[in-house]
């Protein structure tokens, strides 16, 4: 049975989070929460607070008051609270789910450093159904080469703190790459005035916030004549907490080292070995 700890457990991802691991209660169930010492959720029980019903593990102020408790850390909150988590879960030997968005290069880093003590699993997006659009991403870029215009539209409910998302930023990452890019060199992140020709090496980006949007991407590819458009689009904040509950599950067992998504999900071969 994965003993599961959710850090930011009486936020919204939080709450999700727990819903995602009383589903999958045959194999794993949750064992500590972490919320900050002033929530008024301190010390209430993370299943009341999820609306699961009591599980008997009430919300904590810190990672270290339940350390023991737990086999691995799921973390959606900020990259500073995520970088101390991980420092305490490095110190404990504990594996680490990371979803958190909004990191420098520097902080990336930092998790990959890390990951040479404990097995990681860091994406920006949890999503079967998103990592299976960068694939198709990588396939579109290849073929399309340099005779197509790309532009990144995404959109995000009003409380998301960073832009544009982090799954827009790795979609952009993932086409340049496939064009033999730098996506420091190419993006652009906004235009306004007078702004002259598009130059057809960039990759824009368009951000919207607003209302409660879960997250909605799409990828634009437009050529002479035609258009090829990739989206995804989520409707509820499930599909990123059953994809990171899976992530924690797949840890068990696993070596030390930076995983993706991809091979959470089986996209990457050879699979990586299990300690």
């Amino acid at each position: 049975m994965m003993r599961i700890a959710i850090a930011g457990v009486a936020g919204r991802m939080g709450r999700t989070l727990v819903q995602a691991v009383v589903d999958k209660a045959d194999v794993a169930r949750v064992c500590a929460g972490v919320t900050v010492a002033d929530d008024p959720q301190l010390g209430v029980d993370v299943g009341l607070i999820a609306g699961t019903g009591a599980l008997g593990v009430m919300a904590c102020a810190s990672l270290s008051s339940c350390v023991d408790e737990f086999d691995v850390l799921i973390d959606f909150t900020s990259p500073d609270a995520t970088l101390e988590h991980l420092r305490q879960c490095v110190d404990a030997g504990k594996a680490m789910v990371i979803g958190t968005t909004g990191f420098t290069a520097e902080q990336k880093q930092q998790i990959s450093v890390a990951a040479r003590s404990v097995p990681v699993v860091f994406a920006p997006n949890m999503s079967a159904g998103v990592n299976i659009s960068l694939k198709l991403l990588q396939l579109a870029a290849k073929a399309l080469g340099d005779d197509v215009d790309i532009e990144i539209v995404e959109a995000h409910h009003r409380h998301k703190k960073d832009a544009p998302s982090g799954t827009a930023l790795r979609m952009g990452e993932v086409i340049a790459e496939a064009l033999g890019r730098n996506l420091d060199d190419v993006a652009v992140y906004g235009r306004e005035g007078i702004t002259g020709e598009r130059d057809r090496k960039t990759i824009g980006f368009a951000t919207v916030r607003g209302g409660d949007i879960v997250g909605d991407h799409t990828v634009i590819f437009a050529g002479q004549g035609e258009r090829l458009e990739i989206t995804h689009k989520a409707s509820s904040r499930m599909t990123f907490a059953s994809g990171a509950v899976r992530a924690a599950i797949w840890l068990s067992g696993r070596a030390p080292g930076l995983y993706s998504i991809d091979d959470v999900l089986g996209l990457n071969a050879p699979d990586p070995s299990v300690g």
